[in-house]
């Protein structure tokens, strides 16, 4: 297959970039800029320059494409809102050339998509559209096109980590630095699910070569990781203490990154793992964090 893959040199998407040409497929690559262009043709794939901004000036390129892997995320969640409301609009925009036909649409979102607030965590059969997290936005968007005939499949994400990147939690970890302490809330029991970078790439392309039309799909290694148990990771890497504060001073502590920190972010990957027999196989989240560069 030609892939068509938004943010093909990225994190997430180099990685799954890498993947599909090992495996015989041809990937044109969404990049910004020409240094990311050749860093696509040392790869072997062909270059689509254009930005989330102005998805219009790009979506030609998808014509002669056969799916499209959409993983490019404004990851500035300072404006978390507007970041989810242009990925809407950028899948609007995919969508569009993809309808009347059979082709795979492989859009991205968050675990928490999938958690209906009873306390047990989120699954990949649950999505509340009046969900009020934001990036409930990109999932309606792709309800939206399954209604107009489009393959749409939903790969919802944890925290993705290598020793470098770990999701919200890298967010986290430069607050610690900043602040001179790891802090947690209370005690700490709210817990982060995560994955392997190198796991949910493959994840993805199992997706596409194996997923359903309608099907969302959790890249979850592991379930419930408690925010203490990262906390104390980070202080013990950075040369810091760990220390709990109350919630009232969460959010001058955090800033923005309150609303996430209290957060219980358990989720299930079960249904995903049998499904499309995935067995992550990547360092778990504590691991990647104990080796990270301090």
């Amino acid at each position: 297959m030609r892939v068509f893959v938004t943010g093909a040199t990225g994190f997430i998407g180099s990685r799954v970039t890498a993947i599909l040409l090992n495996k015989g497929h041809q990937v044109t690559g969404l990049v910004r800029s020409e240094e990311a262009a050749a860093k696509l043709a040392a790869m072997g794939a062909q270059a689509q320059r254009g930005t989330l901004e102005d998805p219009e000036a790009w979506i030609a390129g998808i014509e002669a494409c056969d799916a499209v892997i959409h993983t490019a995320f404004d990851h500035d969640f300072s404006h978390f809102v507007a970041n989810c409301e242009k990925d809407k609009q950028v899948i609007a925009a995919i969508g569009s050339v993809l309808q009347g036909s059979q082709r795979p649409l492989i859009i991205t979102s968050g675990t928490g998509m999938g958690d209906n607030h009873d306390g047990k965590g989120a699954y990949e059969s649950h999505f509340n559209p009046d969900d009020p997290n934001p990036r409930v936005a990109s999932e309606l968007e792709g309800n939206r096109l399954l209604d107009a005939g489009v393959d749409v499949r939903v790969m919802r994400l944890p925290q993705v980590h290598d020793t470098e990147r770990q999701g919200l939690i890298s967010y986290y970890i430069a607050l610690a630095q900043q602040k001179g302490v790891a802090a947690y809330i209370n005690e700490g029991r709210n817990v982060w699910a995560a994955a392997h970078v190198d796991d949910v790439a493959a994840l993805y392309v199992n997706v596409l070569e194996h997923g359903e039309r309608g099907k969302r799909y959790h890249a979850v290694a592991e379930e419930s990781i408690p925010s203490r148990e990262v906390a104390e990771v980070v202080a013990q890497r950075l040369g810091i203490a760990a220390r709990s504060i109350k919630p009232e001073e969460s959010e001058t502590h955090f800033g923005w990154f309150s609303i996430f920190a209290s957060m219980d972010l358990r989720s299930s990957g079960e249904w995903t793992r049998q499904q499309l027999n995935w067995q992550p196989k990547g360092p778990g989240l504590i691991a990647d964090l104990q080796a990270m560069k301090p």
